[in-house]
């Protein structure tokens, strides 16, 4: 039985894409290692962890497990105005941000957009 290959990641990963551009995108992600043989020994290549692996290898994260909030929800980037009045940016941007209880922010209005400045901080001098 042949040996399972070990797929490219991170720069070697973009290194070799670049040197296979003149091959097909299965090609490709076979040359890279993301395939697995079947019982006959016949490759199966894998282009979902292929373009997962590639995205990741540039810097881009989709996997959403890695960005649920706590409660099984995922950041959209997207809030609307409550009944109240008010707009929750929630937990999960402010923990990505590494704020903490009493960080204080400058409100500035422009004509369609809020801009939020944190105070207390070396970048505040402007």
């Amino acid at each position: 039985m042949a040996e399972k290959p070990t797929p490219l990641v991170g720069k070697a990963l973009l290194q070799k894409v670049k040197e296979l551009s003149n091959l097909t995108k299965r090609e490709t992600a076979k040359e890279c290692g993301y395939y697995t043989l079947t019982k006959d020994n016949q490759p199966r290549v894998n282009l979902s962890s292929f373009y997962d692996a590639l995205l990741e290898a540039k810097g881009i994260n989709l996997d959403p497990e890695s960005n649920k909030d706590g409660r099984g929800r995922e950041p959209t980037y997207r809030v609307s105005v409550h009944k109240n009045g008010q707009i929750v940016i929630g937990a999960t941007y402010t923990e990505g941000m590494g704020l903490k209880a009493g960080d204080e922010f400058e409100i500035k209005l422009g004509y369609k957009h809020i801009h939020l400045k944190q105070l207390g901080t070396d970048t505040d001098e402007e």
